[in-house]
């Protein structure tokens, strides 16, 4: 195929692929002559570069569709459904064409007069004149009209064959464009580049064959880079110590600089959803709105193509099924309009995607209902599963609950499809329902399928990598401590924090093994996350993680699911790559429910989860205990105290390929008393911070209930842990000094006569929150969603105060305010915004959704300044 042919085909099926968002943008906003004005320059350039090209199949088509635009920008036609749906119904036919052409290198056979002859219609009688067919049903373009370019002269004949044979097509219609307007250039220097040239010379198209080559070539380095590295930490002194010290860091450049050229953004995936949520709303007769957020949140390419299909079955699952029709969300208080809401974030080292609606949500007696009848599981089975664990079986094969078969849904095909691509590529997903209100789904992948963080282990003598992903935490069990290995039906399960975990010994899985999981022998357990289950994974030794480059798993291997791939450690040695979901299924689900089950039955006045905050014990060398909430924490590491440096001041270590700055919790640790440091290490997206400490103790779950208020900077609270008195840090103190704005982007009681509700999608604001209330005097409950808060509502709980978070997944701030002020039960309930974003359209918006003043999230003063005075000022009321 000739170059400049394959160059438009790619440049026209990006300017196609963008036109189906901007005619949906379009229909929204009728009276934007910016985005008009886009749309038509796209299609007047394809069309000028097919004449060029000798396309004139493409070209009539695009130059037919031009008459009507034409006539949109200049406002002798209104936008209207009708009128987008004719230059979309264009579009495809178009992305037809040129997909054929790209197949073949020649345009199909074919007859466009029918689609034509609509556009003519529409078009005004002056436009369609171009384009009218002759008595061989032919189009006649007819003479050149003042502005028709397809063909121009440049004056300079023996010049232009030579600019044209050399320009890329669509710069070639660029200059058409722009032939009838003299240029004035920016800069009248004589030595001033051309501004075309200069503009250029920013970007090159590169072949996606030469990426994937690179790519393997610096996996390559770095398995070689992982191996010298091995050498020299078994060597005390070397000669080549600096250099390969400079080798790691190059190495480490090198392949984050080659993994940004295989990043694109998600919004990638994103930009058929508009025009499908627009399409479909016409069809089912709804009307529905569709948000992004993220959009320019990046991911490895490959991911990218696998997640496309599982992202549009879910929002046309929502957009048929999941949302109400007009009448019936009228009825229930909500308004007319559904809303749909895709949001992704980088949080570590994956990508989560948020897909969530406001629709009525999933039926359980429906689900039941079909269990039931499907065989899937037994009446005495279905009352002992919980409604999380009820509503995974739309993850099952064949399982639907649509009342109907439809041409968007309802055939039982689709959720397992989509579990099955997302674990393909290492990710989990999990969905929450409120009935009424509507669901989500979440949705965690790995940010690239090439090199990955993953935890090195052993089982039966030999070595393998669990990838980190899916590893919650590392559990020390013994007959001695509170973590304790327990049999339940002939079935291993670990007793950590009042919940049971089944157990996989991995050795025995394996057969690499014989060993029984006994409760009276120490065991190293991994325990692992997938979807919304945990279990334990049993092994003989835990290594270190370790950035490991996937490769793929041999044929002989391939239907063994336990296995996603292999790797090369750093000593030479092959070891396998175990998958998560596929280690799940011999588990099992089930057993999963029926444990958790029994523990529910078993402790019935144990406290609920939301009631409950995890904590990490341990020392600062200053012989007080100290806390600070788990869910805060990233990771605990333990550092030889050599590779802490000193650097404009402060302390810093070299971690993750990137310089994390570190901070002693009490400031007179004698650092190099010992070799080896355990360090508390936090993360915001491309950020890490460190504490440096003495000694971690425990992991403890109990109600975080501030006792005394913390005077000493850093110190939130003295609480209780384990009978002993332990002060609570303030996290905030500490990452604030180690980054100046940290904060920047980014059912717990106590006694009083003060009720307050705290929603707040982040742990991290949750748990920062909570004692601080909790020390001002306020009984504190504090959920995760604006869902879960109405939740409370329905079953009657009262609050004095609600502080809510603004930008949530699912249902936002704003949204719930509203919903909040139309309820009788809660509608008198004064509400404070919370949010890390405030101007003066959001402060308007706030007051007009019913909140009663607006604070900004890092502001902790202000926040209990605003609470003090509302309360004030509702007792007052009262």
């Amino acid at each position: 195929m000739d170059d400049l042919v394959s160059e438009f085909i790619t440049e026209a099926a990006e300017g196609l692929g963008a036109l189906d968002v901007e005619l949906v943008t379009l229909e929204q906003n009728p009276n934007n002559p910016a985005i008009l004005g886009g749309i038509f320059r796209i299609i007047h350039t394809i069309k000028g570069t097919c004449g060029f090209l000798g396309l004139p199949r493409l070209e009539l088509l695009s130059h037919a569709a031009e008459n009507v635009l034409c006539d949109l920008r200049d406002g002798d036609l209104q936008v209207t459904p009708e009128a987008v749906t004719l230059i979309m119904n264009t579009l495809d036919q178009l992305k037809t064409i040129i997909s054929v052409l790209e197949e073949t290198g020649l345009e199909p056979e074919g007859d466009d007069a029918g689609l034509i002859a609509e556009l003519n219609a529409m078009a005004t009688p002056v436009a369609q004149a171009d384009t009218e067919l002759d008595d061989d049903g032919m189009i006649d373009l007819g003479p050149p009209a003042a502005d028709d370019h397809s063909m121009i002269d440049l004056g300079l004949p023996a010049v232009d064959d030579i600019l044209l044979e050399t320009m890329p097509p669509m710069a070639v219609a660029e200059a058409e464009a722009e032939a009838d307007t003299p240029e004035i250039p920016a800069d009248t220097t004589p030595d001033a580049p051309p501004r075309e040239i200069a503009a250029a010379a920013q970007n090159i198209r590169v072949s996606v064959n030469l990426l994937e080559n690179l790519m393997t070539m610096v996996s390559e380095l770095v398995l070689t880079r992982n191996q010298l590295m091995q050498t020299m930490r078994n060597e005390q002194s070397s000669a080549f110590t600096g250099p390969l010290q400079r080798l790691n860091h190059i190495t480490s450049e090198l392949q984050e600089g080659v993994m940004k050229t295989r990043m694109q953004p998600i919004g990638k995936a994103w930009n058929k959803l508009p025009r499908i949520v627009r399409d479909l709303s016409q069809e089912l007769d709804k009307q529905v709105n569709l948000e992004m957020f993220g959009a320019e949140t990046e991911l490895d390419r490959q991911v990218l193509e696998m997640i496309k299909d599982p992202l549009t079955h879910m929002v046309r699952n929502s957009c048929d099924h999941g949302l109400e029709s007009g009448a019936e969300r009228l009825a229930a208080g909500k308004p007319e309009s559904g809303r749909i809401t895709l949001q992704a974030a980088h949080e570590g080292g994956h990508i989560v995607i948020t897909i969530s609606d406001d629709g009525k949500g999933l039926d359980l007696e429906r689900i039941k209902s079909n269990v039931l009848e499907k065989g899937l599981a037994s009446s005495t089975e279905i009352d002992a599963l919980t409604d999380q664990e009820i509503l995974q079986y739309i993850f099952k094969p064949g399982f639907s609950t649509a009342s109907a078969v439809t041409n968007v849904s309802g055939r039982g095909v689709g959720m397992d499809v989509v579990r099955t691509n997302i674990e393909r590529i290492g990710g989990a997903i999990s969905l929450q329902s409120t009935a009424g209100l509507g669901m989500s789904f979440s949705i965690k992948i790995p940010l690239t399928l090439a090199i990955v963080a993953a935890l090195i282990v052993e089982a039966g003598g030999q070595r393998f990598a669990i990838p980190q992903i899916s590893v919650l935490e590392l559990v020390r069990a013994s007959a001695s401590s509170d973590h304790r290995i327990e049999h339940i039906d002939h079935t291993p399960v670990l007793r950590l924090r009042d919940r049971l975990l089944p157990l996989l010994h991995l050795g025995n899985m394996l057969e690499l093994s014989d060993e029984t999981v006994s409760g009276d022998a120490d065991s190293f357990i991994v325990v692992a996350q997938v979807g919304n289950y945990s279990f334990g994974i049993v092994v003989d030794e835990v290594f270190d993680t370790e950035e490991i480059v996937v490769k793929p798993v041999a044929p002989l291997l391939r239907k063994l699911a336990v296995f996603s791939g292999n790797t090369i450690l750093g000593d030479g040695s092959v070891v396998m790559i175990l998958d998560p979901n596929g280690l799940a299924e011999n588990v099992g689900a089930a057993r999963v429910s029926q444990q958790n089950s029994a523990v529910d039955r078993r402790a019935p006045e144990a406290k609920s989860s939301s009631d409950m905050v995890s904590l990490l014990v341990f020392n600062a060398g200053d012989g007080v205990r100290k806390a600070a909430p788990l869910s805060l924490i990233a990771r605990l590491e333990e550092m030889a105290t050599s590779d802490i440096e000193i650097a404009d001041g402060r302390l810093l270590a070299q971690y993750r390929d990137s310089l994390m700055p570190l901070t002693p919790v009490y400031p007179e640790l004698d650092l190099h008393a010992r070799s080896r440091r355990p360090i508390i290490v936090f993360n915001d997206g491309p950020r890490w911070a460190g504490l440096i400490v003495d000694e971690i103790i425990d992991i403890v779950e109990q109600p975080l209930i501030a006792e005394i208020k913390g005077e000493m900077p850093g110190v939130m609270s003295a609480i209780i842990v384990d009978g002993q008195s332990t002060e609570l840090i303030d996290t905030a103190y500490y990452l604030t000094r180690l980054h100046s704005d940290w904060f920047a982007t980014s059912a717990n009681t106590a006694p009083s006569n003060n009720a307050i509700l705290v929603i707040d999608d982040s742990p991290f604001f949750r748990h920062l929150l909570s004692p601080l209330l909790q020390q001002a005097g306020h009984a504190v409950t504090s959920v995760e969603s604006a869902e879960r808060a109405l939740d409370l509502k329905t079953s009657g709980a009262a609050f004095d105060l609600i502080v809510s978070d603004i930008e949530m997944p699912g249902m936002d701030g704003f949204t719930f305010a509203e919903t909040v002020k139309s309820s009788p039960e809660w509608g008198h309930i004064p509400l404070i915004a919370l949010s890390g974003k405030q101007n003066v359209s959001r402060l308007e918006q706030g007051r007009i959704s019913g909140f009663t003043d607006y604070v900004g999230k890092t502001d902790r003063e202000g926040l209990l300044a605003t609470l003090s005075s509302t309360l004030e000022s509702a007792g007052g009321r009262a």
